[in-house]
């Protein structure tokens, strides 16, 4: 283990000489560390990447294997590297970078040739599901900003995965705020497998040492009358709009200021008239819409910038010029009073209070005090580049956001963030304005001051913030507040929350035997099993973060509203010959069965082997054998293909497909689609849909649609017999077996059960058909032969083994063709059939 040496350096095995610096509770936090697994918690700034390195270190040194750190952001992960790269005396090359940037296969291949691995947890996550890389050689892995993991986040997966693969894990899990309480603690301990706890607070005597004072500041400014005036303008609308729904008795209240905890639950009545087959529930859905989009507005106009007003207005007219565009986005931009609050917004000319304030702290910092650097935080790309925009002219000043593309904003490059990361922290320009994706973690030595825009509702946040300031040095933080607007209700939400949360952590410095006692207990009794975790834990993996604080704007889609006159000719130009009001009596009009279409059931028991021939196959059970589902890249949002990657006897591998979004076999390919898909086809007239399940019966002899999510026939206001005719249009026009489900983990079941019945049962293998680019000339003769009268890969390369050539198996006689192993009497005559027929188009 690392030890203190007499010139207050840090040795030890594969340590760099006189580079770490002594820091006693360095030492302390990362001997815990070193002996379980451990969550480590310590204030921003003071070396939490320190103290995993140490246990990094010694792990190498007596475990061999390698390390894994896992960062929320790409510039994070980079920095990570960097200090890994310095302070380890291993190659340079053997600290890998891993985010999106890096080529699947290359990540592969750097992999194996790796001692250290820092990397986004989502490139991790699919190189998982994907089988590109192994977790059993990893002897350390630290998950950075551990507080991330709730809900869906890949820290979960990933963490679940390493405990059950790796031959001798360690975790440790790093935060400055790991949550508001002590259930929220135990969660992220349960979910990471963190059985202990390490704190140190700026209350301990070696923590105090290396600390700086902080100063915060609260600025209130007023805002001018023209401002005011708008805001109010659209008050009145949201108003308006509550007083419909309070008549749909959903609310009581016509305040535009109620809380957003109050305009969920208005939400959630509007969903049970909608489920109890109420109308009314539609149109309060549409107004609910709108009301969020005014609420969004209005925030922007009193906290933000009357410009960033001006261009969501400009976005929303977009929107609502768009095909399928919502009813609520339409009467949005249409209401008289909306049209005059944003022709006033286009005639305004004068600076937001916030700017002028802004620009004079900031020639105060920078003027007056001879200070060097200052951070602005913006919860608003818009806010972002107009400010960047308007301190460049007074100011040397560049922006840091996301590398996500917005509307009217581009993203930056991996290299352009740490490009203007380094030149910012080696004094290259003066002022940085960033949203959110600088709030965690990101060395930013020595910054002089740290200005909020606006409050952050969220004390996570707000101490990630203020950790960039303080760190080597003192420095002050202020906040701008706008007076009589909701920055003051964030203001005390965040303030209440951050004591809250200081107080936890010093709780939680107190009480760490008994949190251990308690985390052995849950796990034992195998409590929070993550059920509490509420959906938008997953949200976080967006490491842009650009945008307002959760719950300010919602999608159109949310409204339910439909149109059901676009319903019926969307169903009824799919089904083109079919008949639209469908057959089946129990409301599934148009499901097949699998195991029976298209004569399966005599081919099933011809190539299977076996004597019935009713065209069942039981289940196969797990026997040892390996079966393999191709998912596409693009579902791994759903989680589908995560759920099938942790269970046994499942391989599952990650393309791009052209066809399907997951392939089972070699005749078998997948086609999903959530309810809410479902119905988008047919309201939008968007064919898409018909247009995947064609290319998918086109190069697949068993195309299958599944339908995944419950209440198909009452979740939009669309006549259920539009729905029918679409999916009679699925299993007559296209020949699609169409499957429902009730959840993406139902969705995992019934994949494996296909994949083991067409792999194990029917000894099929997977082929990917339809691909992009080409196949070698051997693929192809395979695919050719394969794809008469099916016989499959297997026998494909019997035959061709065989007679030596596709013309040779094309021209053999039935006599011929029995010869070749796995070929019986049915199979030979259909390919006879097949190869010596006349065609009848």
């Amino acid at each position: 283990m690392a030890t203190a040496t007499d010139d207050r350096y840090v040795e030890g095995p594969l340590l760099a000489d006189g580079f770490i610096e002594e820091r006693r509770y360095q030492l302390r936090l990362a001997d815990t560390a070193g002996r379980d697994h451990t969550l480590v918690c310590l204030p921003t700034g003071l070396g939490k990447t320190a103290v995993s390195l140490l246990v990094t270190a010694d792990r190498l040194a007596e475990h061999g294997g390698m390390s894994l750190l896992l960062a929320p952001t790409k510039p994070l992960v980079q920095q990570h590297a960097a200090f890994y790269r310095e302070a380890l005396t291993v190659l340079d090359e053997e600290v890998v970078v891993f985010t999106g940037d890096v080529r699947p296969d290359d990540r592969a291949e750097l992999w194996d040739e790796a001692r250290v691995v820092c990397a986004t947890p989502q490139v991790i996550e699919n190189d998982l599901v994907g089988n590109r890389v192994s977790l059993a050689d990893v002897t350390h892995c630290t998950f950075d900003e551990c507080h991330r993991a709730t809900g869906n986040y890949a820290y979960n997966y990933i963490a679940d995965r390493y405990h059950a693969d790796a031959e001798t894990p360690l975790v440790t899990g790093m935060s400055a705020s790991p949550g508001g309480d002590k259930e929220e603690i135990l969660r992220v301990c349960d979910n990471l497998g963190l059985r202990e706890v390490a704190v140190m607070t700026e209350d301990d005597a070696d923590v105090e040492a290396h600390t700086h004072h902080t100063s915060v500041e609260w600025e209130h400014v007023e805002l001018p009358e023209t401002v005011i005036e708008i805001r109010d303008a659209l008050n009145d609308v949201i108003s308006d709009r509550l007083e419909t729904l309070r008549e749909l008795g959903v609310t009581s209240s016509t305040d535009p200021s109620m809380s957003q905890k109050q305009l969920n639950a208005i939400r959630a009545k509007l969903q049970q008239l909608i489920n109890n087959d109420d109308s009314d529930g539609y149109s309060g859905m549409s107004a609910h819409a709108e009301i969020m989009k005014l609420r969004r507005a209005v925030e922007l106009v009193e906290t933000q910038s009357v410009e960033s007003l001006r261009r969501y207005f400009e976005r929303q007219r977009d929107a609502a010029r768009s095909s399928g565009s919502s009813k609520a986005s339409q009467r949005f931009v249409s209401e008289p009073r909306v049209k005059e609050a944003t022709r006033r917004a286009e005639s305004f000319d004068d600076l937001h209070p916030k700017f002028r304030r802004t620009r004079i702290l900031l020639a105060q910092t920078l003027g007056i005090e001879n200070g060097e650097r200052v951070i602005v935080f913006t919860e608003s790309r818009d806010t972002a580049e107009t400010l960047t925009d308007f301190l460049g002219e007074h100011f040397d000043t560049h922006r840091f956001v996301g590398q996500g593309d917005k509307e009217g904003s581009d993203g930056m490059t991996q290299k352009e963030q740490k490009e203007t990361l380094d030149a910012f922290r080696n004094g290259e320009f003066e002022v940085l304005v960033s949203t959110s994706v600088a709030e965690e973690g990101l060395d930013v030595p020595d910054v002089d001051l740290v200005l909020f825009y606006e409050p952050v509702p969220k004390g996570i946040r707000s101490i990630q913030r203020k950790g960039r300031t303080g760190r080597a040095s003192e420095g002050s933080v202020v906040v701008l507040l706008a007076e009589d607007t909701r920055d003051e209700a964030f203001f005390w939400m965040s303030r209440n929350e951050e004591k809250k949360m200081q107080e936890e952590l010093r709780k939680l410095k107190s009480i760490e035997g008994e949190i251990e006692a308690e985390i052995a207990e849950q796990a034992g009794l195998g409590e929070f099993e993550d059920a509490g975790d509420d959906a938008a834990g997953g949200s976080e993996s967006d490491e842009d973060g650009d945008d307002a604080a959760a719950g300010t704007d919602t999608s159109d889609a949310a409204s339910g509203e439909t149109d059901d006159a676009a319903a019926n000719d969307a169903a009824d130009g799919a089904a083109a010959n079919g008949d639209a009001d469908g057959t089946a009596a129990d409301g599934q009009a148009g499901l097949t069965d699998f195991a029976g279409q298209a004569g399966g059931a005599d081919r099933a028991a011809d190539d299977a082997g076996a004597d019935d021939a009713d065209g069942t196959v039981a289940e196969a059970a797990p026997d040892g054998e390996t079966v393999e589902v191709v998912a596409d890249q693009r579902e791994l949002d759903s989680h589908i293909a995560r759920d099938l990657s942790t269970r046994e006897g499942i391989e599952t591998r990650l393309e791009t497909l052209a066809v399907g979004d997951y392939v089972l076999s070699d005749r078998v390919v997948v086609e999903r689609k959530s309810v809410e898909d479902f119905l988008d086809t047919l309201v939008g007239g968007d064919r898409s849909m018909f247009e995947q399940v064609g290319d998918a019966a086109r190069f697949y002899a068993r195309p299958v649609v599944v339908v995944e999510g419950e209440r198909l026939y009452e979740t939009r206001n669309v006549h259920p017999n539009a729905v029918r005719g679409a999916l009679a249009s699925l299993a007559v026009d296209f020949g699609a077996s169409v499957l429902r489900t009730d959840d993406p983990e139902e969705t995992a079941d019934l994949l494996e059960v296909i994949a083991r019945r067409e792999q194990e049962a029917d000894d099929r293998e997977v082929s990917v058909h339809g691909e992009k680019g080409g196949k070698t000339l051997a693929e192809q003769q395979e695919y050719v032969v394969g794809s008469v009268a099916e016989v499959g890969p297997v026998t494909a390369r019997a035959l061709l083994e065989h007679f030596g050539g596709v013309e040779a198996v094309m021209t053999a006689d039935e006599e011929a063709l029995r010869a070749v192993d796995g070929v019986g009497e049915v199979t030979a005559g259909r390919i006879r059939e097949v190869t010596g027929s006349d065609y009848a188009g």
